[in-house]
């Protein structure tokens, strides 16, 4: 694997399609994509393929943020997306590439994401932690079972 990539594994106790939903409907994603520490608005969204997101992150410490943006490559509803990043920053060039397999298994969920060319400016060491922490807080809002009451 280059060393401008991050590859990470989980299981979790939800269905694909529970899962797949995080990653599709704006309100969710905003919810567990960002780190611990900061806030995510959801500017546009348009999963499809050829279709465009847009979305920023504000550090909610310092008050700063940096915003960026993409399209859908590939879609497989609840068993892989692929999306390109790239942030507005001219400091943080370049376009990343994150693919996301989903695939059922008996407890549940088995999630793999591959995240290429990451930009020289960010430590491939902090863009890990910070997947390691949105993928907890991705478990926090998929394998709750709720009923509506």
């Amino acid at each position: 694997m280059p060393s401008n990539s991050v590859s990470l594994h989980r299981v979790l106790k939800a269905s694909s399609e529970k899962v797949y939903r995080a990653f599709t409907e704006a309100s969710a994603l905003a919810s567990w994509i960002p780190p611990y520490g900061f806030l995510c608005t959801v500017h546009e969204m348009n999963v499809r393929v050829d279709g465009t997101y847009k979305m920023s992150f504000h550090n909610f410490s310092t008050g700063n943020g940096h915003s960026f943006g993409g399209k859908y490559v590939e879609i497989k509803p609840n068993e892989f997306l692929k999306y390109t990043d790239k942030f507005d920053d001219p400091n943080l060039p370049g376009e990343m590439t994150t693919s996301v397999w989903l695939q059922k298994v008996s407890v549940g969920t088995e999630i793999k994401i591959l995240q290429e060319n990451i930009p020289s400016m960010i430590p491939v060491e902090m863009c890990y932690l910070g997947w390691q922490e949105s993928l907890e807080k991705l478990a926090k809002l998929v394998e709750p079972e709720i009923p509506d009451m």
